[in-house]
């Protein structure tokens, strides 16, 4: 009886797992690489995330004191308006019991008008520097979605390429690709809009 043949199999599967290595390394370099990109974007895009929301709420706190500077400019209106009524009304009262109206009504009646419409136009002029800074504020937070948006759709990219590093699954990697595409597409369109 012939003696069993001996395969030796340690070579082969040696050679099986060099195999796997080498294929699985340039995978492994690859997520890596891909991942690197992504966490790079995803850290500027914060970054600029919280600098559009930063300089928003700068805005809206301007944008709310031109509007205390609005509100205190139409209080002084109201306020002259008020007094002028008031020499009016003590004109009326002095011309219909006959008697002769003081020489300083009419004067302080028109003084008190023009303090009004310099008022009024200061009051304007506030509340359009409002509008500006409101519209300005809401253009910047408009942008920071768009970063956040960006953030969120990179760091689960990210978290995808770690799955696809564990499991060394193509498709994963392939996944994670895409959604960080997508993101670095948002942020760059964020960028290009501003």
């Amino acid at each position: 009886m012939p003696e069993e043949i001996e395969v030796d199999t340690d070579k082969l599967h040696e050679a099986i797992q060099e195999e796997v290595e080498r294929e699985g390394g340039a995978l492994l370099r690859t997520i890596a690489l891909t991942t690197a990109l992504f966490a790079a974007l995803a850290a500027v895009a914060s970054l600029l995330a919280g600098s559009t929301v930063n300089e928003a709420l700068a805005l809206k706190t301007e944008a709310t004191q031109m509007q205390t500077q609005a509100s205190d400019q139409w209080a002084y209106y109201q306020a002259k308006g008020i007094k002028a009524v008031i020499l009016e009304s003590q004109q009326g009262l002095l011309s219909s019991a006959g008697k002769a109206a003081l020489p300083d009504i009419e004067k302080n009646f028109k003084r008190y008008r023009d303090e009004q419409q310099e008022s009024q136009k200061k009051a304007q002029e506030f509340e359009r520097r409002r509008d500006e800074k409101n519209a300005e504020a809401d253009h910047l937070i408009h942008r920071h979605h768009f970063f956040a948006y960006a953030v969120a759709l990179l760091q689960v990219a990210i978290a995808l390429g770690a799955v696809a590093a564990l499991t060394r699954k193509r498709l994963a990697w392939v996944g994670s690709t895409a959604l960080g595409v997508i993101g670095a597409c948002i942020f760059l369109w964020a960028l290009v809009t501003s």
